[in-house]
């Protein structure tokens, strides 16, 4: 009899224990999936496969880097020898705004082919993706620099 009351005894202090911790536990829970962050959220696409190809594409002016992000390019030499790309435009924002974009062609060694496309406007919406597709006009084309500007 003796065992059965200090089993029931303890058990008893367990539970009490446990009651004791509980909203410790919780409260530290709740805490914890509270999170805040200064400046824009990173860009929910993946860039593990086009770090290295992001690095042709240029963020002009601040309001661009802050917006503005490259998810993915895209290159391939069309059978007149032309280059021609696709770039991913991410708007990193919840609201529309519209960017400007063009692209340089440059030969294989970097120097201008005198190739610039003109500058596009575009709109993006709040979180979107656009691919924007440039062609040079030469077969000299081999490099390039995407050039992006974000509009007042």
């Amino acid at each position: 009899m003796r065992t059965s009351v200090t089993f029931a005894l303890a058990a008893r202090a367990r539970l009490a224990a446990a009651n004791r911790l509980f909203p410790v536990v919780l409260t530290a829970v709740f805490l914890a999936g509270c999170q805040s962050t200064l400046g824009p959220s990173e860009p929910l696409d993946t860039t593990k496969y086009t770090i290295e190809n992001t690095s042709k594409f240029e963020l002009l002016d601040q309001a661009a880097q802050v917006s503005v992000t490259c998810t993915g390019l895209q290159e391939r030499i069309l059978p007149d020898g032309r280059l021609e790309v696709v770039a991913n435009v991410k708007n990193r924002e919840n609201h529309p705004f519209q960017i400007q974009i063009n692209c340089v062609f440059m030969d294989e060694r970097g120097f201008s082919t005198n190739d610039e496309t003109p500058v596009r406007t575009l709109t993006l919406t709040g979180n979107s993706t656009e691919a924007v597709k440039f062609t040079s006009v030469n077969n000299l084309a081999r490099k390039y620099t995407i050039r992006v500007r974000k509009l007042p």
